[in-house]
């Protein structure tokens, strides 16, 4: 048998997964992991990952978490350096190509080391890896991420996400947003300005959803940023929605969206994470591509400008860019109008929803 020829009837031993960041691109890797442990119940799996990151997801159980934090540059290299010392795994599946995530790889012994493809690698991300997944153009960002089963010996044949929400985190978001009222949650802030919309827009579609006899939450993280442009938003609504920005935690976030009927937000871990417990998503997609990074399971309600960012920005049309290239330019979510989101944001209410439990 081949040194890697691994199988569920033939399955690794361990498998160290190195995916530190960030919250939407962790999100995607929770499939995998359930593929992975559907698969192969017996392999030990440990999952390298960012310290915010693992609030989201470290209570996920039969999963070593080995936590990185960047915030303390050598010292945390040096963290991750003590837990694996002395250890070998039978894979590392590398599932980031950035310059920190490649460095911090060199700290995993295995024989067999998955990464990108050459169209997707970058930051020397070649030198770490020994085995490549396909190379596969026009993916989501999820099945690419599903393909690092495939060296394994098995294929994501479906998408499971069941993360956990503790009960506090329900509680929460049963105060917050109590009984079965229509609910837009919306979530405005990316951890990429440039894919921000603006603080007017916003507002139009929150006072169209109230006056729609919708109940509207606004969310957000503590940071100054996020508090500054949801006050931005606030002071231009004429119909206040309930203002939960910096008072929830990422689990209290899962909740807040698993009880709402529509989450409203640019591409960012919020969007993801909606998606992930079921929630439909409204997602504004200018900067990015919605086919690339948009909500997963359902893409429809998305307004898209990419191609008119395209256009616009870089001359030529959507399909003739690199797949996953970025168009971060200011101004480019200008190309999104609040009529389109408008449209579809009816179209969703016009719909027979069934109450949330």
């Amino acid at each position: 048998m081949p040194e890697y020829a691994y199988s569920p009837a033939s399955p690794p031993d361990s498998v160290c997964l190195l995916r530190t960041s960030a919250l939407g691109d962790v999100t995607h890797v929770v499939p995998l992991l359930r593929t992975l442990q559907g698969a192969l119940p017996s392999t030990r799996l440990t999952w390298i990952i960012g310290k915010l990151e693992h609030r989201l997801v470290g209570d996920i159980a039969g999963v070593e978490f080995i936590v990185f934090d960047k915030t303390r540059g050598s010292g945390g290299f040096a963290d991750v350096r003590r837990q694996l010392a002395g250890r070998r795994f039978a894979a590392l599946l590398h599932l980031q190509v950035a310059l920190r995530a490649n460095l911090l790889s060199a700290l995993v012994r295995a024989p067999l080391r998955v990464g990108y493809d050459r169209a997707r690698s970058k930051d020397l991300h070649g030198l770490f890896v020994n085995t490549r997944i396909g190379a596969r153009g026009g993916e989501h960002v999820l099945d690419a991420l599903a393909s690092f089963a495939e060296p394994l010996g098995v294929t994501q044949s479906h998408v499971t996400w069941d993360l956990p929400i503790p009960d506090a985190a329900r509680e929460f978001a049963q105060q917050h947003l109590p009984g079965s009222v229509p609910t837009l949650l919306v979530s405005p802030c990316s951890s990429h300005v440039a894919r921000n919309w603006l603080p007017e827009r916003y507002a139009a579609v929150i006072d169209h959803a109230g006056r729609s006899g919708w109940r509207v939450a606004l969310c957000g993280s503590p940071s100054g940023y996020e508090r500054g442009f949801a006050d931005a938003i606030l002071a231009r609504c004429t119909r206040a929605p309930i203002d939960l920005v910096g008072k929830d935690t990422l689990k209290q976030f899962l909740a807040l969206a698993h009880r709402a009927d529509l989450v409203l937000t640019p591409d960012s871990g919020p969007l993801h994470m909606a998606n992930a417990v079921g929630t439909k998503v409204l997602g504004l997609h200018a900067a990015s591509n919605s086919e690339r990074s948009g909500p997963y399971s359902d893409r429809r309600l998305c307004v898209d400008r990419y191609d008119a960012a395209a256009r616009r920005f870089r001359g030529k049309p959507a399909s003739e860019l690199p797949w996953g290239m970025k168009l971060e330019y200011p101004g480019v979510m200008e190309l999104i109008e609040v009529d389109a989101v408008i449209e579809r944001f009816d179209a969703f209410a016009a719909q027979d929803q069934a109450p949330k439990a």
